[in-house]
């Protein structure tokens, strides 16, 4: 404790051990890239990887794609201040992947070829549905690239003591523009590769610091428990003090009046709903050969972010506990800065260095996951099938594709650069509410509902987005909240000074999710539209794979 006492205002560690060991992961990774890169001059082999990967590698891969810098950063800096709470986070992201392996995989992978607009589009109307579907989609990535962007900004702050905001805007940048190399070097191929190496790499770092703080508490969990409260307890802050008796309690963030309560209901809607909705995750499902392989990717994928979201459990109570809730609150990057300076209170600077460049791969892996996605939407969605009518030949498709990444890239960075103070987990949030109101009814009614038509798809998708993001613009996420007393610092987005805000919740699930769905069914019930033929083609395409995945022998 007393090492933290004087770096948490700064850097922790060695800065130049630091950089050299997110040197060496760059280095490694984009070498790897480079290796399994094979010219990637078709569309199939830019977006999928030539659907060239088993059910295990692309599980594995998943696991990477999936957990994020939210996942790491976030959520164990949820848990070490905000205790049981904070854990609800985790539990909402697990729970989710059955909704996705139950409802969505399989068909998914049987029925599409590049993107979710292929699903989508199939039985109806091309152009409109696809307008819709992309842009709902690069909508859910850029959300979801401001919170990997601002992660990286608010782990390297803390790793090379960069308070200044121009400093951090530099790393921000250099984020981007590896990411965008992986993807125009490597395509999906190399993107996937580094994703199955990150995820091994940081569920191992995890395993790792989890086994050691239960070694400190002689593989105690209640005495782990225990030392976070009298921790807390300890704490300068006063209100900090008096909630510590909550931690192991339901309602320290999420219990406090109706409306908290209210929100967390929306939370986690969105987080249970959203995942089978996002862009980046659906693309997995085309990566591998057959719907047997997409089913065994769920499943690998179910079982590795379950072990990993226990493991965040031990490391957020344990960050409490040798850390403390003072330490964490002073270090650049805040909550989302207990996990590295875990690693540093238990091995010291080494450890520290290893585990951060771990979490800044985890970075790289998942913006270049969504980089791959947004250019994929982009080229192969509006390009070529809406405004070149599907007549692009697949080498002007690719390098389209190329010249989004760089654009993508670009956004990015910018984005980043405005979003690099904001908690991670929360932003990570509300890509998921943009997804599970603008994408999940449209997948679900496509693939389930026989009457469903062209109008039910544009109206739910962009009903669905725009009351999603209408809804947080005027939330006291952006602003209303007032000023934290123990910083000064303005709790949203906005200054203090500046409040529009009259929705009263944090996230819009709770009225989004709804409108989509129904949106998505008065628009198809006031519309004579009815395609049975190809509603009976998608449903036998869906169920058997027929014209998409290989035979398997049963």
């Amino acid at each position: 404790m007393t090492a933290l006492a004087t770096a948490s205002g700064a850097g922790v560690g060695n800065p130049l051990l630091n950089i050299g060991i997110f040197a060496a992961f760059v280095l490694v990774t984009l070498g790897i890239v480079i290796k399994v890169a094979s010219g990637q001059k078709t569309a199939g082999q830019m977006y999928t990887g030539g659907a060239a990967f088993s059910g295990k590698q692309n599980g594995v891969a998943i696991a990477g794609d999936y957990l994020s810098a939210a996942s790491f950063l976030g959520i164990a800096g949820a848990i070490a201040l905000q205790g049981y709470d904070g854990f609800l986070y985790s539990i909402g992201f697990l729970v989710a992947w059955l909704v996705a392996l139950l409802l969505v995989a399989e068909l998914m992978r049987n029925t599409g070829r590049f993107t979710m607009a292929d699903v989508l589009s199939y039985r109806l109307k091309q152009r409109p549905v696809r307008m819709a579907a992309a842009t709902s989609a690069l909508s859910v990535s850029f959300f979801y690239l401001l919170a990997q962007m601002a992660g990286a900004g608010a782990l390297v702050s803390l790793l090379l003591g960069v308070t200044g905001a121009t400093a951090q805007n530099v790393v921000i940048a250099v984020v981007g523009a590896v990411m965008v190399a992986y993807v125009m070097i490597g395509g999906m191929k190399g993107t996937t590769w580094v994703q199955i190496i990150k995820a091994v790499l940081l569920i191992a770092a995890t395993a790792i610091m989890t086994i050691w703080v239960l070694a400190l508490f002689k593989f105690n969990l209640s005495g782990v428990f225990t030392e976070a409260v009298t921790m807390t307890k300890g704490s300068a802050d006063p209100k900090t003090a008096a909630a510590a008796d909550k931690l192991l309690t339901p309602g320290l963030k999420y219990g406090k009046t109706t409306t908290t309560k209210i929100d967390f209901i929306s939370l986690a809607m969105a987080l249970v709903l959203g995942t089978a909705g996002l862009p980046h995750v659906l693309q997995r499902f085309y990566t591998v050969p057959t719907s047997k392989a997409a089913r065994k990717s769920v499943e690998w994928a179910i079982w590795l972010i379950g072990g990993f979201y226990l493991l965040t459990l031990v490391i957020g109570f344990g960050a409490a506990a040798l850390v403390g809730p003072d330490a964490i609150a002073k270090a650049p990057g805040k909550a989302n800065a207990a996990a590295p300076l875990l690693a540093y209170e238990l091995g010291g600077s080494p450890l520290l260095g290893i585990v951060s460049g771990i979490a800044f791969a985890t970075i790289l892996a998942v913006v270049a996951g969504l980089t791959i996605t947004t250019s994929a939407t982009f080229a192969h969605d509006l390009y070529n099938q809406v405004f070149k009518h599907g007549k692009a030949t697949p080498e002007e498709e690719v390098k389209v594709a190329r010249w989004a990444a760089v654009g993508g890239g670009v956004i990015a960075i910018l984005g980043g650069m405005l979003a690099k103070d904001q908690n991670i987990a929360f932003l990570v949030a509300l890509a998921f509410a943009v997804a599970a109101s603008a994408n999940l009814p449209t997948i679900l009614y496509s693939l389930f509902w026989k009457r469903f038509n062209t109008r039910g798809a544009v109206w739910s998708i962009y009903g669905g987005l725009l009351s999603a993001v209408g809804l947080i613009f005027f939330s006291p996420v952006v602003s209303g909240k007032g000023v934290d007393p123990a910083t000064g610092k303005t709790l949203s987005m906005l200054p203090a000074s500046i409040d529009f805000h009259w929705f009263p919740l944090d996230n819009p699930g709770l009225v989004s999710i709804p409108l989509g769905f129904f949106l998505g069914w008065l628009g198809t019930v006031t519309s004579k539209e009815f395609n049975e033929d190809k509603y009976a083609e998608m449903e036998v395409r869906s169920l058997t794979g027929h014209g998409v995945a290989e035979a398997i022998d049963h």
